[in-house]
Formats: C-alpha cells, sequence, structure tokens
C-alpha cells in the first residue's frame, strides 16, 4: 500500500509536480490538472481569503478541484468551513451571519465569491508562495455539515479533519487496493459526509485521480469505457441508471453506495448493467461508517472492525468508534436486530413510528407494504397534522402501475390501495391523502425532501377523506 498524504499532513513535496490530481470528460481526454496546478490555485485561494477579514466561510462549489483548492486554503488559514449543498437564498440567509463570507463557482448568486473568477483572474504566486503548506492542525478544524436529521430541517453538525482521516485511513485499509486500480467518478455531492470522504479526502490522501464534475445523467456512463472507474454513487441515482440503461461496457467498475436503502432488487438490476453488486456503506453525518454489505449475500450488514455496537432500550442502535467524540458513543435513530455473530438488521427508524388516533404505526411499514402491490417504483408516507393528525402517501407507478391504472379515476386508485393495505392495518391509521407523482422530490444524495412532500398535501383534491 503507498503512504497516505492526508489533506492535514500533506506538503508540497509528497506528489512529483506532473502527478496527475484530477481530469475532465473521462480518463483518456487527458485534460488533467497536475499538483504543481493544484499548488498553485491553493497559493491563489489562500492570497484571496486573507485579504478577508471572515473567520467563517460558507462552501458550495460544484467542481471537485475548485472544492479541494478552496476547501484546504480555508483550512490552511485557520478558518471555519461550512458546507451546504442548498443555496437557496432563504436557506443562506438562514444558516449566515453577517461576518460569514459565501463562497462558491455557481452563477449569480447574490453577495458572494465566485471561485473560477478568483483563480483565473489572480496574479501567479511566487515559487515561495507555491511551495508553501501551511500546517493545518486536524484537531483544531471546525467544518460545519448539515442534515436533515428526523424533522426535514437541517441541523448544524460541527466535525474535525481529525476523524475523517480516521476514516478514510480504515476504508483505505479495507479496498484501497480496489481504489488503486481505479479512477474516481462520483454521482454526488460532496458538501455531505459520504461525498466528502470518498469524492474529496480519501483520493487526495492517496493520490487516485478524480473526475473534476459529478456525473449528472446515467447515459454520462456509457463513454465511461476507456479505464477501470471506481464509482461513487447514491442509491437514487443507480435506480435511475439501471431504469433507462440496458448494458454498459465499463471495465471492471467498482462501485460504493450510501445515503439512502438501496433495495436489493435494484442492486441486482445493477450488477447486470454495470457488472458489479454495489458495496453499500451505512453512516451519517454525525457517526462517519459504521458498516458494509452487499445484499446479495444477505440483509445484514457487517460493522466496520473498528466500531462497538450494541442495542439501547429503545431499541435502537448504538455505535462506539474512532469517529465518534462522545467516549458513550451516538444513540442513532434506527431500530435494530442484532444477531450473535455481530451482524445487525435495520428495522426502520423510531422516529417513523408514529400516533395515529393512539394507535402506534411505522410510516415505513405502510411504505413497504405499498411496494408490495408490485405497482409502485417509489413511495414516500408522512405523517400530516391539520385538524388532527393522520398519513398521507405521495408513490410513483412503475410500468405495470401504469398500465393497471391508466383511465381509473383518482378515487378509484386511492380506493385500491386503501383496500390493499386494509389486509394489513387498521382503517384508522390508513394514508387519508393521496399524490401520484412522476417522481418524488429528492436531494443530491438522494434522500427524498420530507418537507416538500408534506406540502404537497396542505391543499385538498378530490378523493382525500379529509
Amino acid at each position: 500500500m503507498p503512504k497516505l498524504y492526508p489533506i492535514s499532513k500533506f506538503t508540497a513535496d509528497s506528489r512529483k509536480d506532473d502527478f496527475i490530481v484530477c481530469y475532465e470528460d473521462k480518463w483518456s481526454s487527458k485534460k488533467y490538472k497536475i499538483w504543481k496546478d493544484f499548488l498553485t490555485d491553493t497559493a491563489k485561494m489562500r492570497a484571496f481569503i486573507t485579504s478577508k477579514p471572515a473567520e467563517k466561510w460558507i462552501v458550495h462549489i460544484n467542481d471537485y478541484y475548485y472544492f479541494l483548492c478552496t476547501f484546504i486554503a480555508l483550512l490552511q488559514c485557520k478558518k471555519q468551513v461550512a458546507l451546504t449543498a442548498n443555496i437557496s437564498e432563504e436557506f443562506i440567509k438562514e444558516m449566515r451571519q453577517p461576518q460569514d463570507e459565501f463562497i462558491t463557482d455557481s452563477a449569480g448568486q447574490k453577495n458572494s465569491f465566485f471561485v473560477p473568477e478568483i483563480i483565473e483572474n489572480a496574479a501567479l504566486p511566487s515559487d515561495d508562495e507555491i511551495r508553501t503548506t501551511p500546517a493545518i492542525n486536524a484537531d483544531e478544524t471546525k467544518i460545519h455539515m448539515f442534515t436533515s436529521g428526523s424533522t426535514g430541517k437541517p441541523k448544524d453538525v460541527l466535525q474535525r479533519m481529525t476523524e475523517f482521516e480516521l476514516d478514510n485511513e480504515f476504508v483505505f485499509s479495507q479496498w484501497g487496493d480496489e481504489f488503486l486500480k481505479r479512477k474516481n467518478v462520483a454521482t454526488v455531492s460532496q458538501h455531505h459526509i459520504y461525498g466528502f470522504l470518498f469524492t474529496i479526502a480519501l483520493p487526495f490522501a492517496a493520490g487516485i485521480p478524480f473526475r473534476r464534475t459529478r456525473i449528472e445523467f446515467p447515459n454520462e456512463f456509457e463513454k465511461l469505457d476507456d479505464e477501470k472507474y471506481m464509482i461513487i454513487a447514491v442509491p437514487a441515482f443507480l435506480k435511475r441508471t439501471v431504469e433507462s440503461v440496458d448494458k454498459l461496457s465499463m471495465k471492471e467498475p467498482f462501485i460504493f453506495t450510501s445515503g439512502g436503502v438501496l433495495l436489493p432488487e435494484v442492486a441486482k438490476k445493477t450488477d447486470e448493467v454495470f457488472g458489479f453488486w454495489p458495496v453499500e456503506v451505512y453512516g451519517s453525518t454525525e457517526t462517519s461508517g459504521i458498516a458494509h454489505r452487499q445484499s446479495k449475500n444477505g440483509l445484514e450488514w457487517t460493522p466496520f472492525a473498528n466500531a462497538t455496537i450494541s442495542k439501547n432500550e429503545d431499541g435502537c442502535l448504538n455505535i462506539k468508534s474512532p469517529y465518534i467524540k462522545d467516549p458513550a458513543g451516538f444513540q442513532t435513530a434506527d431500530l435494530v436486530d442484532i444477531h450473535e455473530d455481530g451482524r445487525f438488521i435495520l428495522k426502520g427508524r423510531i422516529d417513523s413510528i408514529v400516533k395515529i388516533e393512539e394507535k402506534r404505526v411505522s410510516v415505513t411499514e405502510v411504505e413497504n407494504r405499498i411496494l408490495q402491490t408490485g405497482l409502485v417504483k417509489d413511495v414516500c408516507v408522512v405523517a400530516m397534522s391539520d385538524r388532527r393528525q393522520y398519513l398521507a402517501a405521495a408513490l410513483v407507478f412503475n410500468k405495470a402501475g401504469e398500465e393497471k391504472f391508466a383511465g381509473w379515476k383518482k378515487f378509484d386508485i386511492n380506493m385500491f390501495f386503501h383496500d390493499f393495505l386494509m389486509d394489513y392495518f387498521e382503517n384508522v391509521v390508513l394514508p387519508k391523502k393521496w399524490r401520484y407523482l412522476e417522481e418524488l422530490p429528492v436531494d443530491l444524495q438522494g434522500k427524498k425532501k420530507k418537507l416538500e412532500i408534506q406540502a404537497l398535501f396542505t391543499k385538498k383534491e378530490d378523493g382525500d377523506k379529509m
């Protein structure tokens, strides 16, 4: 295994000047950024950052290379970094303090600095400035990441490079050979922990060239037949791809996925289309990586060797690991069964248990029953509170569903699902409102936008029971 040079420990001499850091389009296009470019552009960003008094910088940069240079420069200047995938005006206004700066590569953002312009227009630094790599104390870094948690509203989770780099070191110890055989390509945002660890921090530390831009459309995989690629994906994107692409001629791809549930049938179809059954990583913003599985071997999760798991009195998973600063560990909201061999099965979230008319019901179980009809490819059940609390369901038909319900009235479709669910639940807890969509709203990680889905039910439609 080669030596790792993580973000907090690299120097100008860690790589040769002509070492390829990243590429555009595909590897054989030969559009590269080399180590000397990285050192130069990071020096430009340091000069810009030090010219501003702000201590905290909000960062949203889609280009992985620009992100890397800016992120490292901010840490070298001992700044706090707030990573955000959401750059709506209201969200930025909510999270931003008057003294904070906002830096991005998205054009047209109000009161922000534009990274491409900064790097392209800056004067060339001196050789001394280029060769300077100010020390980064991993323990003192402050990185704000945002998670929707159980409410859908953003929660600020403060992290450090210390835990991130321990996570990368462990992942590399398990799958380093697979990474080193390939070039990195991703469908995920680096503004979330999974994307940051697997598309920025680990490739940089291990010296694995990465593609500068995210894969945004499934057909982009079709031209990646020139080299072996490590694919960092989310379940929602894999699902989109296998529904629109029959077969890819990629060379020995390896696929990681996280950030949501990958249904076994989608994993199987991914193997048929890509030629690889994805490795799923289970974790969270608060915990980093916890466990992994390939569902062809069963639905059980295998904890990482450095994680200690247990079940609390509520039946939820508790984790202790080097990535969790609290020695008592972290209590998740994930309901779990732990087997004698240490593997475990996830049973949904405790915050998915709601009370309707004093009856406890799991929205996850309702979703799974709806999928059981074989007529639905995606569904989200949410709890609503108007005059009283009730469930509402938004779903997307698969091809069989579209054919079956063609020409049906909405009321009759509602009653079909109502009657189906009556075999499993009491009438009082069944969804009272239904919405039939082309697609469910999801973020870049493939997580359903619960607040947007709840908003679908604020107006009454034909067939609603309330």
